[in-house]
């Protein structure tokens, strides 16, 4: 439905009317016969995800609370200990000082402290240790 004529400056001049110019279409990618994925496996079996999260602190997916939320400043993967196997920075029912590390960001290979924003009481984990979270992603509700 659309045709595009380029021409050059040569061409112009003499005004000679030019040959059509070659159209090219993109062709679709070809099929991937030679991967299939069988439906009868699913990517993540939907039964283990919630025997291993701990019932006391399942993180919620939006704030019960009236008070904004501790966001995430930047994208990466969110962490809730300075490191595997040690305890976390904070955790439901601590109390914290404005300033003071609540979690890690980590975003291209650099460990980012999180510090909050004000003095309060956490009551409620936002985000889920281990996974990835985009700028403004909730993370705690700090109570004053």
């Amino acid at each position: 439905d659309c045709e595009i004529v380029i021409r050059k400056k040569e061409a112009l001049q003499q005004q000679q009317p030019a040959p059509p110019a070659p159209v090219y279409h993109s062709m679709p990618p070809p099929p991937t016969a030679g991967f299939p994925m069988p439906p009868s496996q699913p990517v993540a079996p939907p039964a283990s995800t919630p025997s291993s999260a701990p019932a006391t602190e399942k993180p919620a997916t939006a704030p019960a609370s009236s008070d904004p939320p501790l966001k995430s400043p930047m994208a990466g993967t969110f962490y809730r200990s300075p490191g595997p196997g040690e305890p976390p920075f904070v955790k439901v029912g601590d109390k914290v000082q404005k300033g003071q590390v609540v979690c890690i960001i980590e975003a291209m290979k650099l460990m980012n402290e999180i510090e909050a924003e004000k003095s309060g009481t956490i009551t409620e984990l936002l985000a889920e240790d281990g996974k990835p979270v985009s700028v403004d992603t909730p993370l705690f509700t700090i109570v004053p």
